[in-house]
């Protein structure tokens, strides 16, 4: 498993799982569909602004439809002899705090004909070292407390339980716990 910066050359491979029913948003299926829509309009702008650590691609849409300002953040893709999934770094400069429209600093996804394969446990440990080098100390992940494969994910990277509570509103309002992972 390898952690592939978007790019052009691998748009088609990503575009393939996109059509057949993944979703790169975890709260979001129709991100899908959209997703479709924004490469076949400009495939280019699309890659360049998954990595986007200044948050220059403008304000993100939430589960309810409303619209917050981007957050800096990364994504890669999890590259196992083929498209697998993502993740995503997000931050705030200068603080481990996000803002509670935000579920926490990393978001992964994994297409379904590749899980349970321990590809989310790598990526999550892979990421690690660029979250270091933005200057967190410590990253927060979310998950449903039902998505006992994520709780396995980010426990193998050493994730510590912190707490459980109800997402904000615009995410769903539903029941989320919080694990952290110290950066050493």
């Amino acid at each position: 498993m390898e952690l592939l910066t978007p790019s052009i050359d691998q748009i088609p491979a990503y575009v393939s799982a996109l059509q057949r029913g993944w979703s790169p948003d975890n709260l979001r299926a129709e991100a899908a569909q959209e997703q479709i829509e924004t490469i076949s309009k400009d495939a280019a702008s699309f890659v360049a602004n998954l990595d986007d650590p200044t948050a220059k691609a403008g304000p993100v849409t939430l589960p309810d439809g409303s619209k917050v300002p981007r957050l800096p953040s990364i994504r890669r893709w999890i590259w196992d002899d083929e498209f697998c999934g993502h993740i995503g770094l997000r931050w705030k400069p200068g603080t481990e705090e996000l803002p509670p429209t935000c579920s926490g600093h990393v978001g992964y996804a994994v297409v379904p004909w590749r899980r349970g394969e321990g590809l989310a446990s790598a990526a999550l440990i892979a990421i690690l070292p660029e979250a270091k080098s933005v200057g967190l100390k410590y990253i927060e992940v979310t998950t449903s407390p039902d998505n006992q494969a994520s709780v396995r994910v980010i426990e193998k990277a050493g994730g510590k339980f912190v707490r459980s509570y109800i997402a904000d509103k615009a995410l769903g309002g539903h029941e989320t716990v919080e694990f952290k992972i110290a950066l050493v």
